[in-house]
Formats: C-alpha cells, sequence, structure tokens
C-alpha cells in the first residue's frame, strides 16, 4: 500500500498572524514538502493543478519534472490534472517526457477540478464537463497506445497519421487514476479501463464513499479486469496532529475555522465526526485511517492534505515528522494484515512493465503452440 500527500497549492493568510505567504514562498515550500515527505519514507508527493488565484500550481509537469531531479524513490503523481480543459496530446507528451525524466516515477489523477470559470478560459463550455473528460481520456488512452492515431470527436481537432512524442518510457504508460468526489460517470470511467478509481473523500461522509467505491468495484468486475476486490482504489485523507490531541485541537481550530474550503461552516467538531478530518493525536489517526478499510474494502493508495488554510511550512513540516514516525510505520503493519492475497499491490512503472513482458511472453508462447 502506498502513503503520501497531496498539495492543492493554496495561497491562503495564516489566520494567526494575518500573513500571506508569496507566490514565490508557497512554490517553494511545496518543493520542501515534497523533499520532507521522501525524507520521512513516504511513498507518494502528488500536486494539484489550478489556473487561478489563490492557488500557484498551474504547471504540474514543471514543478514534479523539478522534484524528481532532487529525489531518488518518491513517486510523482497529480491531484488533478484536469482533463477536461487540458489538450489530451498536451498531457500525452508533457508526461511522457516528466516520465522518462523521472525515470518512471510518475503517475498521475485526472479530474474536472473544481473551479468552473476555467472551462472558458481554455475555450470550453462547463455544461460538457463529463462529455469532455470521457472522450479527451478516449483520445489520450490512444496517444499513449498506438504509435499512429487517427481520430475525429466533438471537442479538438482531428488527428491525421499523428504519433505523440515522447513515447512512454518502455513502452508502458503511466498509471492513472480518475478522480472524483461524486461523480458516478467518472467511477464508470474508471472501470472501464481498468484503471484506478481516487475517492477524495476529505468533505464526504463515509456511506457516500462507500457507494462510490462499491460502484467502481461492481463495474471493474463488469468490465472483465478482475473481482470488484482486485480493483485499484485510493482515498484521500485530512489530519492534523499533536501529541496531545487538546493541542491539536487548540492549535488548529483557528485555521478551520476561516479555511476557504469550509471555513465559516460546520464546527470542527461536527467535521470531525462527519467526515474524514481528524484532528488529534497520532493514535487518533491511526484508528480513524484504519476505518476507511471498513468502508472502501483492502485499498492501494491513501494520500492526506496537510499543507493548507494558511499553514505555515514549519507546523506542515513538523506534522509529515509525525506521519513518517508514528503513523504511516503502523498503518503499512496493520492494512498488510488480513489482506487476501489476490489483492494487487499499488501500481508502479515496475510493476506495469512486468505484466506487459509477461503478457508478451504469453503472446509469444501461444502463437507457438
Amino acid at each position: 500500500m502506498q502513503f503520501g500527500i497531496f498539495s492543492v497549492g493554496d495561497v491562503t493568510p495564516d489566520p494567526t498572524t494575518g500573513r500571506t505567504p508569496t507566490e514565490r514562498e508557497r512554490i517553494k515550500a511545496m518543493v520542501a514538502i515534497a523533499l520532507k515527505a521522501e525524507e520521512v519514507g513516504l511513498d507518494v508527493f502528488a500536486t494539484g493543478e489550478h489556473h487561478n488565484p489563490p492557488f500557484v500550481p498551474s504547471s504540474p509537469t514543471t514543478m514534479l519534472g523539478y522534484i524528481a531531479a532532487r529525489t531518488e524513490r518518491l513517486l510523482l503523481s497529480t491531484s488533478t490534472t484536469l482533463i477536461t480543459t487540458n489538450d489530451p496530446v498536451k498531457i500525452a507528451e508533457d508526461y511522457a517526457m516528466l516520465q522518462h525524466l523521472a525515470d518512471g516515477r510518475v503517475d498521475l489523477m485526472m479530474g474536472r477540478g473544481n473551479t468552473g470559470p476555467v472551462y472558458p478560459w481554455f475555450g470550453q463550455d462547463i455544461r460538457q464537463g463529463v462529455n469532455l473528460a470521457i472522450e479527451n481520456y478516449a483520445l489520450l488512452h490512444r496517444l499513449w497506445r498506438e504509435d499512429v492515431v487517427d481520430w475525429e470527436g466533438r471537442f479538438r481537432s482531428p488527428l491525421q497519421s499523428f504519433t505523440s512524442t515522447p513515447r512512454p518510457l518502455d513502452g508502458v504508460p503511466p498509471f492513472v487514476w480518475h478522480g472524483s468526489i461524486r461523480s458516478p460517470e467518472i467511477a464508470e470511467q474508471a472501470a472501464y479501463y481498468g484503471d484506478g478509481f481516487f475517492h477524495n473523500n476529505i468533505f464526504w461522509p463515509a456511506d457516500h464513499t462507500k457507494r462510490m467505491v462499491e460502484l467502481y468495484r461492481s463495474r471493474y468486475a463488469h468490465y472483465g479486469h478482475g473481482t470488484p476486490e482486485q480493483a485499484i482504489v485510493g482515498l484521500g485523507g485530512q489530519v492534523f496532529m499533536r501529541k496531545n490531541s487538546q493541542d491539536a485541537v487548540r492549535e488548529f481550530r483557528p485555521y478551520f475555522d476561516v479555511a476557504p474550503v469550509y471555513g465559516h461552516g460546520p464546527s470542527l467538531e461536527e467535521f470531525t465526526a462527519q467526515t474524514p478530518l481528524t484532528v488529534g493525536s497520532p493514535q487518533q489517526v491511526i484508528e480513524k485511517t484504519l476505518s476507511f478499510r471498513d468502508y472502501a474494502g483492502d485499498y492501494q493508495r491513501q494520500l492526506f492534505l496537510m499543507d493548507h488554510a494558511g499553514l505555515p511550512l514549519k507546523t506542515v513540516l513538523e506534522q509529515l515528522d509525525l506521519l513518517g514516525e508514528e503513523v504511516v510505520p503502523v498503518l503499512r503493519k496493520e492494512f498488510a494484515k488480513n489482506r487476501p492475497a489476490d489483492v494487487p499491490e499499488a501500481p508502479t512503472h515496475a510493476s506495469l512493465l512486468g505484466g506487459a513482458r509477461k503478457g508478451a511472453d504469453a503472446g509469444r508462447e501461444g502463437a507457438r503452440t
């Protein structure tokens, strides 16, 4: 199972000091957080993609390429890549290039984002959001798997004898997660292709997450990719920790109360009771995270949101120390207990390459017989 962090890259004033970091400071902080993630033994760093204030990560491949050059083991991902407003040809080429530079330590999460105005900024209609996600990914899927593509659709100009370059590393495209909070069409899309489904359950109650994951698992089996239990599932999470739970609540409350995504709404206590948000001790984080398996089944990737709402970099790095030293080692051990042998591990470039080679060998053996 993979553990990591994802960032939305918001530039938010610190409510305890009133200071707002500069864009440069926030970008550099995201890099420092990624480097810290590798240092403390996490597996994944994922960056969002936004094209509007108060966010800075408008160019994920630029950031991830820079991080790739400064890390050795960390798997680099997105949270999300906007499949609706990016040209699929550009996605195919940008992420294949990143895949080569990072020696395969790349996957990505397709999503529609949560900012309506981005659609007209990139010449698209938000009313076509789901249709754009479906058509654009169908093209991207082909561009990474076919050397020469002829294609015509509704939302971009046709392609004639087109080859995207560079080709995927070792002929193996980056693994794709389809991220969604509430859209069954995206769960269906992930299942159809046999891709991963990531439910960012930081805002929704467990019963909603359960329904979405079960839909994906059942449709994954329907399309013949394996049993429902073999589907590839990722979950989001959100934590703030101190050694003493009362200290965690006291320190995090002012950030929660004015956070852009949920401030001025439910109380901290209400939100933690109704959603996966955990504010407390490392042991409380462990217990809450382990409970995700009760409604999502055995899953492959757990990412935490930790650097938002104006939290200073020093505090975030302290959180990562606690996550890497006290939480994740226990989670690895506990999630491994009673995990069925036929539940696959999280995909990596190495595992996907091995699967491709086995398939090729089986094909050659079949041809000989």
